[in-house]
C-alpha cells in the first residue's frame, strides 16, 4: 500500500499545473481589462497634459503590464520544474522498486573468511609456485625457501638430534616462506583458489603465523557485515622504509605515510563501530597487536620487494584502516 506522503506527492505536480493554467488565465484576464482601462482614460482625459502628464501615462500602463508578465512567467517556470519533479520521482521510485526486487551480491572472496579458513585446514597439497599478488605481470617473484619470521636465538641453537624427541611437531616443520606468508595474508580468492588455501593452510600451522591470520580473519568477517571490504579500498603506497621505522617501533607521525586508506565512509563506519561495539573493538585492538608482533619478526627478513606485497594484501589494508580510526598514525 502506497505511503499517504507518496500520495500527496504525486497529487501536487497535477494541482500545480491545474493552478498555473488558472493564473495565467487570470493574469491574461487582468492585462486585457488594464489595456480597456487605460485606453478609456487616454480617450476620455482633457487634452493638453503637457510631457510629464505623458510620461505618467505610459508608465501607468507599462509598469502593471510588466509585473503581470513576471509573474506569468514565474508561473510557467514553477510548472516547468514540478513537472521535472514528478519524473525524478517517478524514475526515483522504480530504481528503488528495481533494487529490492534484485538479490544482494557480495563480494566472495571476503564475506566468508570463516568457510575459506576451514576449506583451507581441509585441503590437501597442491602444486607449488605462485605469486603474492593478483596481477602477476605487475609483480616480482618472492623467495620461496626464505624462511618469513626470524627465528628466535634459542630456537635456532636448538639442533642437536638429543633434542628432537622433546621438540612439538609444529617446530620440526620446515618455517614459513615469505611469499606462503605473503600470500595468507591475502587470503584465498574464492574457495576454488588452491595456491591460496595452500598458503593459508601452511600458515595456520605456523603458530606464529595463525594468531595473526585468525585476527585478520576475525576483523574482516566484522567488517564485511558492515560493508566494508578490503578490495574496495585503494590506500596511498608508503615506501619500504616507513614499514621498515614502524617494525623498529616508530609510532605517530613519523609513519603517518602508512595510513594510506582515504576513503571517508570506510573510516567513519569503523570509527563508530569502535566506539559503540565492545567486540568490534576488542577484535580491532587485538588484530592491531598481532599485526605489531608478527610485522616485528617479519622485517628483518624481508626485502623491499617483500615489503611492497604484503602491503597490498587484505591484511595490511585492514590494518591501515584500524590504525588510521585507533591513532596508531597520528
Amino acid at each position: 500500500m502506497a505511503r499517504p506522503s507518496d500520495t500527496s506527492l504525486d497529487s501536487q505536480p497535477a494541482l500545480g499545473g491545474v493552478s498555473a493554467l488558472a493564473a495565467e488565465s487570470v493574469a491574461g484576464l487582468m492585462a486585457l481589462v488594464w489595456c480597456v482601462a487605460v485606453a478609456a482614460y487616454v480617450w476620455m482625459a482633457p487634452a493638453g497634459t503637457g510631457a510629464l502628464g505623458l510620461v505618467l501615462t505610459l508608465l501607468v500602463v507599462v509598469l502593471p503590464l510588466g509585473l503581470i508578465l513576471a509573474s506569468v512567467t514565474t508561473l510557467r517556470s514553477i510548472r516547468a520544474l514540478r513537472t521535472e519533479a514528478a519524473g525524478l520521482r517517478a524514475n526515483l521510485d522504480a530504481m528503488r522498486a528495481a533494487q529490492a526486487d534484485s538479490p544482494k551480491v557480495r563480494p566472495p572472496a571476503e564475506t566468508t573468511p570463516d568457510a575459506v579458513v576451514v576449506t583451507a585446514r581441509q585441503s590437501g597439497t597442491v602444486s607449488a609456485g605462485f605469486t603474492s599478488r593478483r596481477d602477476q605481470a605487475q609483480s616480482q617473484p618472492l623467495a620461496d625457501r626464505k624462511a618469513a619470521l626470524a627465528l628466535p636465538v634459542v630456537r635456532a641453537l636448538e639442533t642437536e638430534p638429543a633434542l628432537a624427541l622433546g621438540t612439538p611437531p609444529e617446530d620440526l616443520r620446515a618455517p614459513l616462506s615469505v611469499a606462503d606468508f605473503v600470500r595468507a595474508l591475502q587470503f584465498p580468492e574464492t574457495a576454488a583458489d588452491r595456491e591460496g588455501l595452500r598458503a593459508l593452510r601452511l600458515a595456520l600451522e605456523d603458530r606464529s603465523t595463525a594468531k595473526l591470520i585468525r585476527a585478520a580473519q576475525d576483523v574482516l568477517t566484522l567488517l564485511s557485515k558492515e560493508g566494508i571490504y578490503m578490495d574496495d579500498l585503494v590506500p596511498d603506497r608508503a615506501r619500504p622504509a616507513v614499514w621498515r621505522r614502524f617494525a623498529a617501533g616508530e609510532r605517530g607521525r613519523a609513519i603517518a605515510a602508512l595510513g594510506g586508506i582515504r576513503d571517508r565512509s570506510s573510516l567513519a563506519l569503523t570509527a563508530a563501530r569502535m566506539r559503540e561495539d565492545t567486540v568490534f573493538r576488542d577484535a580491532g585492538h587485538h588484530f592491531m597487536r598481532s599485526f605489531d608482533k608478527t610485522f616485528a619478526a617479519f622485517e628483518p627478513n624481508a626485502t623491499d620487494e617483500d615489503l611492497a606485497a604484503l602491503a597490498d594484501t587484505r591484511t595490511a589494508r585492514a590494518f591501515m584502516l584500524f590504525g588510521r580510526v585507533t591513532g596508531t598514525f597520528d
